[in-house]
């Protein structure tokens, strides 16, 4: 039996980053993982002379700890792991009305001339600060964007917002939960605006400045990040391909079981173990968990996503220089947004050329996981033409599917319960974590922000 100090569960961004910062203080720790790669649903591919990722496309330098983790990365791997952030150009956002894209507003000018909002709703903004917050802790991000801002900003701006990023359904997700900062500003400031005006104002240390909320990713891809870590992590203290994973508290620590990719029976003894799988996975891997609290857990909802990479060889003249074009669900279209990587970051696509990640599915239209390549081609072979105006003589050097069941989960109203059951069995059994994007959000900088916490929780800061 192999002893360590720390097991981690999962060797995505999360469990990698956790076991990348335990090592760096010192703390032996050993990665198990059932997949045969690293990285978990960040992949960077390379097809001809493209880069796409086939699961998250970026990342935002949301937090210290983000910018922290890619200082480091960038001396530990030598600089074979380097930060690229978007440039200013490509901070436009569309959004599809109608026939065409239009610019999501950035300011007071194009606030009011902006044919996505109705003149009325752009009129009740300016009485947004004077409204009374909200008495609902579990009101959903719907009802509190038309109770503050009005129907025409739900449709146009928060609707395909929330497609965006979660994939789901505005109606319900939880504000409290899916939108914590913004739930902070109305309950403590009583207005966005002036919440908004207010966290301007705060003095910020040297280190929060460091959170830029610049869109990011590194040279190269996504999975530099991830391989960089693994790197510095050592293949001998990582277990890829592994089945049957089952933990299981013994004395003062822990067993975890496993049959190893040469098919042995292999078993882990540690003080601490750390979970970052998803919460669909947790039934098997915590036996000992009473059926009440663990079903509490597991029935978080996911929403899949198919996401498409298409490499065009050339642009036509198209105008392309954007984060990219969501689509609201008003529109009644079957993608829900296409993002422009290439606008974003380096050596995506050939010169002259450029590379598109269409998306498709989410917990509105779930049964898009049904159909067949070819079908899911046929769309978006009519998106490339209809929405992104290319001519019908315009051919693909290539078009990648990639599907994902368990995408994005979705923090409804049943979030309570859910955490609630976590924090009783953290405090029922000394020594387990259980981290991942069941709590904590979702984006890549809260996966790397929230491994942090989780180090902090194993070594006390001075």
């Amino acid at each position: 039996m192999e002893q360590t100090e720390v097991t981690v569960i999962g060797a995505g961004i999360t469990g990698l980053s956790t076991a990348y910062w335990l090592k760096r203080k010192g703390v032996h720790v050993h990665v198990v993982e059932t997949d045969n790669r690293v990285g978990g649903q960040i992949q960077t591919q390379r097809v001809k002379h493209y880069i796409f990722e086939t699961g998250p496309s970026t990342g935002a330098v949301s937090t210290p700890e983000v910018a922290e983790l890619m200082n480091d990365l960038a001396i530990t791997s030598e600089g074979r792991c380097q930060l690229e952030t978007a440039p200013d150009a490509a901070k436009r956002r569309l959004i599809w009305k109608g026939k065409r894209f239009y610019d999501l507003p950035s300011g007071l000018f194009s606030g009011i001339t902006t044919p996505l909002f109705r003149f009325s709703d752009k009129l009740r903004i300016l009485g947004e600060p004077w409204r009374k917050r909200g008495n609902n802790p579990n009101e959903s991000i719907a009802s509190l964007t038309v109770r503050r801002l009005g129907k025409s900003f739900l449709d146009y701006a928060v609707d395909p917002f929330i497609s965006g990023v979660y994939a789901g359904n505005p109606d319900k997700l939880v504000v409290r939960f899916a939108l914590p900062k913004l739930y902070a500003l109305e309950q403590g400031y009583g207005s966005f605006i002036r919440g908004s005006i207010a966290k301007m104002k705060e003095p910020k240390t040297e280190r929060d400045r460091l959170a830029t909320k610049k869109v990011f990713s590194a040279q190269g891809g996504l999975s530099q990040i991830t391989q960089a870590e693994a790197d510095y992590i050592g293949k001998e203290n990582i277990s890829l391909g592994v089945k049957d994973v089952r933990i299981n508290p013994e004395g003062n620590g822990w067993i975890t079981t496993f049959i190893g990719a040469d098919g042995q029976v292999q078993q882990l003894q540690s003080q601490w173990v750390i979970t970052t799988c998803g919460a669909y996975n947790l039934p098997e891997l915590l036996p000992f968990v009473d059926k009440k609290r663990m079903d509490d857990i597991a029935k978080l909802v996911y929403a899949p996503i198919i996401e498409v990479n298409v490499g065009m060889p050339d642009t036509f003249g198209g105008d392309y220089c954007a984060f990219g074009g969501l689509v609201p669900t008003k529109e009644r279209q079957k993608l829900l947004g296409i993002l422009f990587p290439s606008a974003c970051f380096t050596q995506r696509a050939p010169k002259g050329g450029a590379l598109f990640s269409f998306f498709l599915g989410g917990s509105k239209h779930p049964e898009m996981m049904e159909k067949s390549d070819d079908e899911i081609k046929d769309i978006v072979t009519e998106g490339l033409h209809a929405m992104l105006k290319f001519p019908l003589e315009a051919k693909p050097d290539f078009i990648n599917i990639s599907r994902h069941q368990y995408a994005i989960p979705q923090y409804e109203v049943d979030s309570e319960q859910r955490l609630s059951a976590v924090s009783s069995i953290e405090r029922q059994y000394s020594g387990l974590i259980i981290g991942g994007n069941l709590q904590d959000g979702i984006g890549m900088g809260h996966r790397i922000t929230q491994a942090a916490n989780m180090v902090k929780r194993i070594i006390k800061p001075e």
